[in-house]
Order: C-alpha cells, then sequence, then structure tokens
C-alpha cells in the first residue's frame, strides 16, 4: 500500500509516535479511510499521535514530504469530509487526532477548552457535575463526533438558542502559500512563543486565569443568534454552512487548517424543564406556533424538533435497537457499540461468505423480538396526525408554553399533550433514531432501495409553506422520503430513498434545483464534504486558510492541485496568508 515516495516518510512517523500507532496495511487503513455514510478511498498510511506535540511533529513532516493531510477525529462525517474521495496528485495522509483528549473548564465551568480528539460525550462528561451544557445535546454525542469536528464541520445542533458550533478562539497549524507551516494562537491564552512549550503547556494544563484573555472575540454563536431566529420575516435562513457570519478561522474551516484546541462558551443546564408533544394534519398550524413563539414569547423554546409520520414509521421499525440501547447503556456506550458493528460488517466483507451488512440484519431480527418501546400516547397521536413536534422548554419558558399551546390545541386539526417524563425521553430518542434507520432500511432492502440522497436544507425565516412537495415524476423514483428537523430555526433533514435502478445524482440534483427555487441554503449544517460545491464564500474561505491546497483537497468539490491549479489565478485566489501569533 505503501509507495516508495512515502516509505521514507513511514520511518520518520514510526519514530515520532511508535510503530502501532502508523497504519499501512489497507484492511486497518479502511476504519479510517472509509466514510460513515459516504465517501472513501486509498490513503497511503494512517497516522495516529498521541500529543499536541506528536501531532505538530507529525503535520510537519508531512507537509515537508509533500504529501496530503486530511485531518480526522471520530470520523463521522455524513458527507465524507473527513475521509478520501477520488485521485490526487500527492500521496494522502490521515491523521486521526482520537487519542489526544482533554477537555478543560475555565471561568467557573463558563468556558471550556477542548483539545484536538476530544469528544462531545467527554465534554459532556466534564461539564455535567458543574450544572453545565455544551452547544449540543444528544446526536452526535451518539456516535462518538468530535467537539472540534462540530466547529470545523458547522455543526448545527437541536438547541434554538444556541445557533451551530462556532467559535473564534482556537490554536491550529496553517500552511501558507509557499508551503511553509505556522503555529497560530489565537485561543486568547498567553503560552510563549516556542511552539512546542506552548503544545506542552497547554496539554499539561500549565496556565492560570491570569493568562486568559477577552479580546472581544465570540465563543459561540449564542451571542446574537436568538435575535437571528427571532427575525421569522426575514427571506433568508437562520443558520447554514456558508454563512459568512459564521466562518472564522477554524470554524468552517472543514480540515483546511489542523487545530490543535478551540475554546468554547458553555451554558446552565436549567432548573426545570418541560416537553409537550403537538400532532396536527395542518402545516399552518405548526407554521402559526412557531411564529408566536418566535415573535412574542419572551423565552425562546429549547427545542423544537419536527417528525413526519413517514419518519415516524421508520424509526419505530427500524432505529427501535438504536433507541433501546441509549436507554438501557447511555450515548457513552453507543460508539463503542457502532465500532464492533463496523467490525463484523468489515470481516464478513472480506470473507465473502455473508450477505452484506450482517449485523443490520441480525440487529434489526433481534428488535423484532423486543417488546413494544414507544408510549402509547405517541403511538395513538402517529395514527391520528401526519405532522409532529416536540417541543422542549425551560424555566420561565414552561408557563409561557402551557399557556400557549392552551390557546390553540385542541383544534379541528390537532392536539398537544404535555409529556411525562419517561415519554419526554422516549419522544427524543425516537426523533433522533430516524437518519439511522434509514440507513438500516437500506440495508435490510438492497433490492428495493438502491440509495439514500440526503440533504439538509435551510428555509428562508419567512417560509409559510414549509413541507415539501414533489412533483408526480420524482416521487415515481423513490421508495419513501423522510421529513425531519429543527423546526424553529427551519432546518430540515430530508432523506429520500431512491429506487434500485434509479440515478441518484440525476435525482439529487432535481431536488437541489427545487430547493434553489425556494430561496433554501444547502447543507445546512453537515458541511459540503465531497457530496455539495462550496458557494463562493465558502470557497474563498477554504483557499485563504490553506492557499497551497495542502490538506483536505477536492472538499467541496474544489480543485485538487497544488495552489487550486488554476484557480490559483482566478478571483478564489488568497490576498493575504493568516498570519501567526503567540
Amino acid at each position: 500500500m505503501v509507495s516508495a515516495a512515502s516509505d521514507k516518510l513511514v520511518g520518520h512517523l514510526r519514530a515520532l509516535v511508535g510503530r502501532r500507532f502508523v497504519v499501512t496495511a489497507a484492511g486497518r487503513a479502511a476504519a479510517y479511510a472509509q466514510g460513515y455514510r459516504t465517501g472513501g478511498g486509498p490513503v497511503a498510511l494512517v497516522v495516529r499521535p498521541g500529543s499536541l506535540v506528536e501531532l505538530w511533529r507529525v503535520f510537519k513532516a508531512c507537509i515537508a514530504a509533500d504529501h496530503i493531510v486530511i485531518a480526522q477525529a471520530a470520523n463521522t462525517s455524513l458527507t465524507g469530509g473527513s475521509t478520501p474521495n477520488g485521485v490526487y496528485d500527492r500521496p494522502v495522509v490521515i491523521i486521526n487526532t482520537l487519542r489526544i483528549r482533554g477537555v478543560f473548564p475555565i471561568r467557573g465551568g463558563a468556558q471550556v477548552i477542548c483539545l484536538a480528539g476530544s469528544t462531545l460525550n467527554d465534554l459532556e462528561r466534564v461539564l455535567s457535575p458543574l450544572g453545565r451544557e455544551p452547544h449540543s445535546v444528544i446526536g452526535s454525542s451518539c456516535i462518538g463526533a468530535s467537539v472540534i469536528g462540530g466547529v470545523c464541520n458547522n455543526s448545527g445542533g437541536a438547541l434554538v438558542q444556541r445557533g451551530p458550533a462556532y467559535t473564534e478562539y482556537a490554536l491550529f497549524a496553517h500552511v501558507d502559500a509557499y508551503g511553509e507551516v505556522h503555529l497560530v494562537n489565537h485561543l486568547g491564552l498567553k503560552l510563549g512563543d516556542d511552539a512546542e512549550a506552548a503544545l506542552r503547556r497547554l496539554e499539561e494544563k500549565r496556565f492560570s486565569e491570569d493568562d486568559i484573555a477577552d479580546d472581544g472575540h465570540a465563543a459561540s454563536a449564542a451571542v446574537d443568534y436568538a435575535d437571528i431566529v427571532r427575525a421569522i420575516d426575514e427571506p433568508s435562513p437562520a443558520r447554514f454552512n456558508a454563512d459568512p457570519r459564521r466562518l472564522f478561522e477554524a470554524s468552517g474551516s472543514a480540515g483546511k487548517v489542523l487545530v490543535f484546541a478551540v475554546r468554547l462558551d458553555t451554558f446552565a443546564r436549567p432548573d426545570h424543564a418541560a416537553t409537550f408533544y403537538i400532532g396536527t394534519n395542518d402545516t399552518a398550524e405548526l407554521t402559526e406556533l412557531r411564529r408566536r413563539f418566535l415573535s412574542g414569547a419572551r423565552s425562546l423554546p429549547v427545542s423544537g424538533e419536527y417528525i413526519h409520520r413517514e419518519a415516524f414509521d421508520v424509526a419505530a421499525r427500524y432505529g427501535k435497537d438504536t433507541v433501546l440501547a441509549i436507554r438501557t447503556l447511555g450515548t457513552e456506550r453507543l460508539p463503542w457499540l457502532f465500532w464492533i458493528k463496523d467490525r463484523i460488517d468489515r470481516l464478513a466483507a472480506a470473507t465473502r461468505l455473508l450477505p452484506r451488512q450482517p449485523s443490520d440484519r441480525l440487529l434489526q431480527f433481534c428488535a423484532k423480538l423486543l417488546p413494544q418501546h414507544l408510549p402509547s400516547r405517541m403511538r395513538d397521536f402517529r395514527d391520528r396526525y401526519e405532522h409532529h413536534l416536540i417541543l422542549k422548554v425551560a424555566d420561565r419558558g414552561v408557563g409561557e408554553a402551557r399557556s400557549l399551546l392552551d390557546a390553540m390545541f385542541p383544534s379541528a386539526s390537532g392536539a398537544a399533550f404535555e409529556c411525562e417524563r419517561g415519554e419526554a425521553q422516549q419522544a427524543m430518542l425516537h426523533r433522533f433514531a430516524v437518519a439511522g434507520g434509514a440507513v438500516r432500511y437500506r440495508a435490510i432492502h438492497p433490492k428495493r432501495v438502491g440509495a439514500i440522497v440526503a440533504i439538509d436544507v435551510a428555509l428562508p425565516r419567512n417560509e409559510g409553506d414549509w413541507f415539501e412537495k414533489l412533483p408526480q415524476d420524482i416521487e415515481a423514483q423513490l421508495v419513501g422520503k423522510l421529513y425531519y428537523g429543527h423546526f424553529f430555526c427551519h432546518v430540515f433533514h430530508q432523506d429520500y430513498l431512491v429506487r434500485t435502478g434509479v440515478d441518484p445524482v440525476a435525482l439529487e440534483h432535481r431536488i437541489l434545483q427545487l430547493l434553489d427555487a425556494r430561496g433554501a441554503e444547502y447543507p445546512a449544517e453537515h458541511n459540503v464534504g465531497h457530496l455539495y460545491l462550496a458557494k463562493p464564500v465558502l470557497a474563498d474561505h477554504y483557499c485563504r486558510l490553506d492557499p497551497a491546497n495542502c490538506l483536505n483537497p477536492g472538499i467541496g468539490g474544489m480543485d485538487r492541485s497544488r495552489h487550486y491549479g488554476a484557480q490559483a489565478e482566478g478571483s478564489r485566489a488568497p490576498v493575504a496568508s493568516i498570519q501567526p501569533s503567540s
């Protein structure tokens, strides 16, 4: 697998991190080189540094050896953005950062510094005793996603008040237009001028509160997102991947810089919360509810998760084992279960004696034997109503929500109830299980479903007719379509189960044209990866971060060659390199 050009680099990296942490065998490398849902390709090697200093040395060695670098943590990208894809003009190295863990609360827990491989589970575990929460709860944390991956990939999250993952504080390595590597300390933390000494000092937590600076930068999107999401008459989306307001150095970088650490806000855990379950057959009722909450309520909801009946049914049948696993084992064990599942499927594929994805078939069979897991009131609403909304509110917002819902429901088209504690948990877990349910459906029915076209889309804030109506010729190419998402932000996940024999790329292009006509933005929160074209503002961001095109080339459909080939001569050429600071 290793070419002659990479032989010398392999020896160097083994000396830096140890032989066991440099992977050259194709079989072992596949776990890192294949995407969670899409993407993947051959790599020269995978290296797994165990400290920030090792990460710095490894990165410099790879750039000096003229190798492309793709940085990766948990490899949970849904759009293939943390794995290779296609043909490159230089050998590709994946640097996996999961061994580099560290979560350091600062400012009494009001903020936190997270190192390169820290996961959302790590962050939740550290913050819980402090009565604080991270930007995101449940969702990506269940599959072991990293904190920095969320920041780099514009991850959205379900929480209305907090907006997308975002910070203007980061410590990262940047390659300038001449191929020189710089360590850029914009963490707002005094660490000194020597790169390796600074990295050791950070990792060993040898700093005090006096070393932390406030320079007016934001450590989350929450500083202005409430005003943005409340502007319900604006003809633009509240949040989306190419939003220029959320592109700042590491934030939205998509692997075009190598991030060592980020500094983020945390959020106080509410004293009291309540969850309401709303069902209706009239989308206008949900539109009116959204407008009343966002324009009139003093307290924004914590979350408002939409799920359509068809998505409800797929999650109920094909996501049942996921819900039960989380409820029984907790989110912290789910990444381990995913790891085991992946290894079983890879082993089966290598032997060629078992059907594809045997783990899905086994889990689905076992799930059928287990008792009903959804509360009776949810199942009753499923039978009565097409559209469902899981509304969570907190503290003074609880009373406001009760009054507003009492004024609207029951109606001729809908009803609502306040969830008991167990119902609230089941409702949110059920909503989370939709995406995995679609993947399971395809695995169980390969003769019916040839592909899944998964689009996460941000609709304009003033869009009243938000529920998609497809032309009949598109409907005929689908086995089913799943609609779910973050209703108050008007961010929707739309998964299309494409019939076998249908060209999924052509179908996706047709659907995207319809979304363009509605003024939508996409992707909304999963980054462009290798599935979407980067719009000019995003492409310019990438070029400024990585003018030599050494990191993650080809992201967003961009040129893969050094200095972006002909693009380096045009409008996307960087006007200035990022300036290092200590």
